[in-house]
């Protein structure tokens, strides 16, 4: 339990001295990434928008990872999440009623599990290595992207930018405070986690899909499926991934562009292990996370310093929990020098 909030601190201690490296008040620095965005309720609100689709995307990268199925790939299902999505919402027009946005959710959870489904076939069927299935689909889907807003779903009056129209308001999803951009994903994450807490914990099914991920031979002996366990582990994961890509493009974005990828489902992964994939901890490391990616952002703008900063908060704190993890199997211990007698 101790591991995380130790690779925190290094993380910290690590950023001080970067900050020092390249000539920047530390104390500044580091109050661009954990003060800022707390400071005020708008801010709380923006924390909470990019937390909700990396708790989305890490809850299910969480049941594979369990699973011992290592979908890597969730950045592409988030971006076919949001491509389908978006198919079904520029269909709309302004008859369309508010339910309009029940099936351009169901869209993009169906978008997501269609990718994800293309690495379980493949793992199935051809016993395809699925980290480099899932990684490789990320670039595909992002070509997919590419192709339909530079395309033909290329908004017509956009004076030439790569983007859709923007949605009708019926596809758009419900805000739950006024002046801010907090919707309901929000609720659908927590609801996901305590889903999730309740399946991995409290069901026969979800012991027996973890089982399959730490034993699979017991698991075999005692009559589960490892079959079954791949396919609702990616597709579960795919589903989760396509739902916070619809969520985005549906919510804070509002239209669909090429710069939907930013990296949630990298980073979710980062959420899940630093949450101990437990649904309770990638709450708390989820916004963790969104407060590096607002911090960057803040970085930029403030400090002068390049985007990438987010990248490097985020490495570092994977880095700095691999290395503390290794203190759970092993101790430290200062012995005393031997002196060879001759």
């Amino acid at each position: 339990m101790a591991s995380p909030i130790l690779a925190l601190v290094l993380t910290v201690v690590i950023g001080v001295v970067l900050f020092l490296a390249l000539g920047k008040d530390p104390v500044q620095g580091l109050g661009v990434f954990f003060w800022e965005p707390i400071r005020s309720s708008y801010a709380l609100g923006e924390l909470v928008v990019k937390a909700t689709p990396l708790l989305i995307i890490a809850l299910g990268l969480a049941l594979c990872f369990r699973s011992n199925v290592w979908n890597i790939g969730a950045e592409g299902q988030y971006v076919m999440g949001a491509v389908f999505a978006s198919g079904i919402a520029l269909l709309a027009d302004k008859t369309s009623s508010g339910w309009m946005v029940v099936p351009v959710l169901l869209a993009g959870v169906l978008g997501g599990m269609v990718w994800a489904g293309l690495t379980a076939f493949l793992r199935d069927r051809f016993h395809a290595n699925e980290i480099l299935v899932s990684l490789m689909l990320v670039y595909v889907a992002i070509l997919v992207l590419g192709y339909l807003v530079y395309g033909p779903w290329k908004d017509p009056l956009g004076y030439n930018f790569p983007q859709t129209k923007t949605f009708e308001a019926a596809t758009q999803i419900t805000r739950l405070f006024k002046g801010s951009r907090v919707n309901i994903g929000v609720l659908l994450a927590l609801l996901g986690a305590a889903v999730m807490w309740v399946f991995l914990f409290r069901t026969r099914a979800g012991w027996a899909q973890q089982i399959g991920g730490l034993a699979p031979h017991a698991a075999r002996y005692a009559g589960f499926s490892s079959r079954r366990a791949i396919w609702l582990a990616l597709l579960v994961s795919g589903g989760a991934a396509g739902l916070a890509g619809a969520l985005e493009v549906a919510g804070p974005i509002g239209q669909l562009t090429p710069y939907v990828p930013v990296g949630y489902g990298f980073a979710a992964i980062i959420v899940a292990f630093v949450g101990r994939l437990h649904p309770v901890g990638m709450v708390f490391s989820a916004v963790l996370m969104s407060m590096f990616y607002i911090g960057g952002e803040l970085a930029q703008s403030r400090l002068g310093l390049p985007k990438s900063l987010t990248g490097v908060f985020q490495g570092l704190l994977l880095f700095s929990l691999l290395a503390c993890d290794v203190l759970m199997n092993y101790r430290l211990r200062w012995a005393p020098k031997r002196v060879e007698v001759a």
